[in-house]
């Protein structure tokens, strides 16, 4: 009740201080006080992604909105080429006709992201902040970076657009310096002037959260470009060039974001962005502020100066006495307000955490920091669902040897709070030989991070894909049995079941002995044994997901074991779950290749052949036969993770295989629960309208967007 009493005294303060004589006053015109239509006002502008509404910015190509980001290129598992932009939908008026300013100054203020989402994938092409004089630009894909396209004309002023890029592929057709660099580009992909990264120590691709500041100061003709994994601005630019951009920043331009990728998996997004320019003279009525200032000045003859000081002290004892009480009582509303807040949070916290204290250790952000190298790029040592790791090196005494970690660390820390408790809350109660272990935890300064024992041999994917491979056939049986036996034990025999719902190569780990650890519990779900599961995010990886997953958004044990037949076929066949052929000019299926294989009475030729025939015939065939029973279109086929683990173990036959795959049928009511999902997971949007997906292959393993 007394904050209404204090914003009214806020709102009478100013009359009761105002002077006798008026100041002008000069305002910054913002995005939405353009002019409508597209045009634009001859005054400073500045405005903040966090403050723009989605009828603010003009979306194009490939690009879409996820949780207050923009996603530039499409973001998939599969290779492909895509191009999209993002613009503000005002324009910006760079220069005034009438006055003797030809362009402004202007600064902006972007982090952003470029991560590949197959490490086996190649890299490209770029991300870049543009001018340009039309809202409706997008270009080619590749090393075009959806600006440009191979008809631009350089010397064509009034049509040309002025980019910065950050491009991570080397075009040798447009003179690139490397596969790093940051450039100038005026009407061209060909950049007018270009330095490459890797004296700076900044990689592009390499996923972390990148910042950039762009400053381009019109009365010096210097353009400066600067760039921090820190988000604080470093002293250095990493690109100072004088230009003259006069000649092509024009009355109305539109300032946005592109990028392009040209057969690769690398996905660009921007997270935050400001911009302003300034320069300009103000908006202001000179002869407006000029008469007010006279009529004012006509007034004030008639006082003395004692009676004029008498007046504006008495004002002043009026304002206090009335705003002071009231700011009292406001004060002590928002401490209550704050305390009853912070008690909230503590009690929350004490729940979302149970026990933790009697299982994994507490660590402090600090030692973590220290450990980490202020969780420098060089410590990266892999990606997960949600969050980059780490090595920790924590020192030790003399008379002992530096313990080593590996230290997990949310991307998005204030949107993964609930992934972060489901970890925590399932596998701090979780014991075995086959799981990684959590060594501890920290919530602190906004941050999210997860302990984990270190393994040196990293994830199996990175094994069984390196070249060489070095993993032998009794290794790699090895991994199968373990991983079989992990899924059985959260499966059948924890007192709350455990469907983890992203079995996958890269999540499963490789202690020294190259024993495997299953890891990355940041999708699984904890239920009781008698309850159904229903799931309401459709999560995974491309390629690991079962078909009626995929169609009901339900997860179940099936599921799982869905994604181990697959990871089975993996290390069987030494091939991708999504992989081309041997034109490479196709994808295919893995689980399709090798029952295809199956039928023709051939399965042992899915066997690696970097194997070079050493391995166990009897094995590879049971192994085989045991991927291809998982990964059955039909879930009810499947056999349970306890049944694998007896074929494994030689205590059962293998699961009777058809030789032909059965097949899959959607009914239009599937259908239509497709396109459910793909609204209520998928926060996409483009052009107003949600993402759909569809199942591409039999048996819906890969999706197309």
């Amino acid at each position: 009740m007394a904050a209404h009493p204090f914003l009214l005294a806020v709102l009478f303060l100013p009359h009761l201080l105002t002077a006798s004589a008026a100041e002008p006053v000069t305002s910054t015109a913002s995005v939405r006080s353009s002019g409508s239509g597209g045009s634009s006002s001859s005054s400073n502008v500045s405005f903040d992604s966090a403050a723009l509404s989605f009828s603010d910015l003009t979306l194009l190509g490939d690009s879409f909105l996820r949780n207050g980001s923009v996603g530039l290129t499409r973001d998939t598992g599969v290779p492909s080429s895509s191009a999209g932009s993002v613009l503000c939908s005002r324009a910006v008026a760079f220069g005034n006709s009438s006055a003797a300013v030809s362009s402004s100054s202007f600064a902006v203020r972007f982090s952003f992201v470029i991560a590949n989402q197959n490490a086996g994938s190649t890299g490209g092409d770029g991300i870049a902040f543009f001018v340009s004089p039309d809202r409706a630009t997008l270009g080619a894909t590749g090393g075009y970076l959806g600006l440009f396209n191979s008809s631009t004309e350089s010397n064509n002023v009034s049509a040309a657009i002025v980019a910065v890029e950050f491009d991570t592929m080397l075009n040798e057709e447009f003179d690139d310096q490397s596969d790093n660099h940051v450039g100038l580009d005026v009407g061209s992909p060909v950049s007018v002037n270009a330095v490459d990264l890797a004296a700076y120590g900044i990689v592009l691709n390499s996923g972390n959260l990148t910042t950039a500041w762009i400053d381009y100061h019109g009365t010096d003709h210097l353009l400066e470009v600067s760039l921090s994994y820190s988000g604080i601005k470093p002293s250095r630019p990493v690109l100072s060039t004088v230009v003259d951009l006069s000649p092509y920043l024009k009355d109305a331009m539109y300032v946005g974001f592109s990028a392009s990728t040209e057969g690769s998996t690398q996905q660009h997004t921007i997270k935050e962005w400001t911009f302003q320019t300034f320069g300009l003279p103000p908006a202001s009525n000179a002869s407006f502020s000029n008469a007010t200032n006279n009529a004012s000045a006509q007034a004030v003859p008639g006082e003395d100066a004692a009676s004029a000081a008498a007046a504006r002290k008495k004002r002043f004892s009026l304002a206090v006495g009335i705003l002071g009480p009231i700011a009292l009582a406001f004060a002590f509303v928002f401490f209550t307000w704050v305390s009853i807040k912070k008690l909230i949070e503590l009690t929350s916290r004490k729940d979302a955490l149970p026990e933790l204290v009697k299982g994994p250790r507490k660590f402090s952000y600090k030692q973590l920091s220290v450990a980490t190298r202020g969780f420098h790029a060089s410590k990266v040592i892999g990606k997960g669902a949600f969050g980059t790791v780490y090595k920790a090196t924590m020192p030790a005494a003399a008379s002992a040897a530096a313990t080593i970690y590996a230290v997990k660390r949310s991307t998005q820390a204030h949107q993964s709070r609930s992934e972060f408790v489901a970890e925590l809350s399932v596998i701090a109660c979780l014991r075995h030989k086959n799981l990684a272990q959590l060594e501890g935890w920290c919530d602190e300064k906004g941050e999210l991070l997860l302990v984990y024992e270190y393994m040196p041999n990293g994830s199996l994917d990175k094994v069984l894909y390196g070249e060489p491979c070095t993993l032998s056939w009794p290794q790699r049986y090895t991994v199968a049995a373990g991983i079989a036996s992990v899924l059985s034990y959260l499966h059948q025999e924890c007192e709350q079941r455990v469907i983890h719902r992203d079995i996958k190569t890269s999540n499963i780990l490789l202690d020294g002995n190259l024993s495997p650890r299953l890891g990355d519990f940041g999708l699984a779900r904890l239920m009781d044994h008698n309850k159904s599961p229903v799931s309401t995010l459709t999560a995974g990886t491309m390629g690991y997901l079962a078909p009626e997953y995929l169609q009901s958004g339900k997860a179940t044990e099936q599921t799982d074991v869905f994604s181990y037949g697959v990871v089975v076929l993996e290390v069987c066949c030494g091939r991708r779950p999504i992989d081309k052929d041997d034109g490479g000019s196709k994808n295919v299926n893995l689980v399709d290749w090798v029952w295809r294989l199956h039928g023709e009475d051939r399965l042992i030729d899915a066997a690696d052949p970097r194997l070079a025939g050493e391995f166990d015939r009897d094995e590879m065939f049971r192994l085989l036969l045991v991927g291809l029973s998982c990964a059955n279109p039909n879930c009810d086929e499947r056999p349970a993770m306890r049944r694998v683990v007896q074929i494994l173990n030689r205590e059962a036959s293998p699961v009777p295989v058809p030789r032909k795959k059965p097949l899959l049928v959607f009914s239009s009511s599937a259908s239509m629960k497709l396109q459910e999902i793909a609204f209520s997971c998928g926060d996409d949007v483009r052009g107003g309208l949600p993402a759909t997906t569809s199942p591409k292959s039999e048996g819906g393993a890969d999706i197309e967007r």
